[in-house]
């Protein structure tokens, strides 16, 4: 697993308990950070079944952001808690337009993020923000 440096963080907004989230610079470096993030959190709750699939999809919702928005993009995990076995990930910016899933056709370079998403996870949505917005996505956890 590969670190993120400091410099690849603008803040950690949660980091113990049942949440984690962080604030990424819009620049490339965030979609590596992003991805290591979730994949070390997800370790340290003894997730990691559920890794590869989130980090695959956090780093869809990254990179929308950094090709659509300008300024932070927060990433926000959280824990399954009692009886709930639902994983919700969430990456916001602060562009105010929802996505749209699109078709790719077979040669477009992009246009399958969202497809991925809806087509990868139990439930997946938008919701408007003070200043952007939020994706979402849950991940069941295994038994």
């Amino acid at each position: 697993m590969g670190e993120w440096l400091a410099r690849d963080v603008i803040g950690v907004t949660d980091g113990e308990g049942d949440c984690a989230g962080w604030s990424f610079p819009a620049d490339p470096g965030a979609v590596r950070a992003a991805r290591n993030a979730v994949r070390q959190q997800l370790g340290v709750w003894g997730l990691d079944g559920l890794a590869d699939l989130a980090v695959l999809l956090v780093s869809e919702l990254v990179t929308n952001s950094l090709r659509h928005a300008s300024g932070p993009i927060g990433v926000r995990l959280v824990r399954p808690a009692g009886l709930d076995r639902v994983l919700l990930v969430e990456v916001s910016d602060p562009l105010p337009d929802p996505p749209r899933e699109r078709a790719a056709r077979p040669d477009d370079e992009s246009g399958r993020g969202l497809h991925l998403v809806a087509h990868s996870s139990r439930r997946w949505g938008t919701r408007p923000g003070a200043a952007g917005k939020t994706v979402w996505f849950e991940l069941g956890v295994p038994e």
